[in-house]
């Protein structure tokens, strides 16, 4: 048994009805559209959320508030998640983002932040882009050092 040969296993399937092929089929005729109308035609799409000529939900809510559009998002990291990482073995004593990357906890192109939740054990050397006040303090009381990017 390879994959080109697998099938369903019989009777599993059935056949759909096929629809506009003619009065014989039972489906012919209207082809399931009901009989005027702009829906019945060919060629008929509506808008996304288009409620009839009533105003649409996304018109009807106030927007409100600011977005910077030069906002830097960052990817937190944990203490508690490196610990973790030193415990099973994963990292010994530097941390860039090319473990990090390796280890699924950031991607490539991500700004990472150090966050200080959690307990660290281990002697650090972290070097990525940012780091929390309390992950910074904790670091460096375990010995380890932090370098922002």
């Amino acid at each position: 048994m390879s994959l080109h040969n697998l099938t369903p296993a019989e009777g599993s399937i059935k056949k759909g009805k096929r629809i506009a092929r003619g009065e014989g089929s039972g489906k012919g005729g209207t082809a399931t559209r009901g009989h005027n109308g702009q829906k019945s035609r060919s060629g008929y799409s509506k808008k996304i959320g288009f409620e009839g000529g009533q105003m649409p939900l996304q018109r009807r809510v106030p927007k409100f508030g600011f977005t910077n559009i030069n906002r830097k998002e960052y990817q937190g990291i944990n203490l508690d998640k490196l610990q973790s990482l030193v415990d099973s073995g994963k990292i010994k004593d530097t941390v860039n983002l090319d473990i990090l990357v390796a280890n699924g906890l950031a991607g490539k192109n991500d700004l990472v932040k150090i966050l200080g939740n959690g307990e660290l054990k281990a002697k650090l050397n972290i070097t990525v882009h940012k780091f929390t006040a309390t992950a910074k303090a904790a670091i460096e009381a375990a010995g380890g050092e932090a370098v922002a990017l």
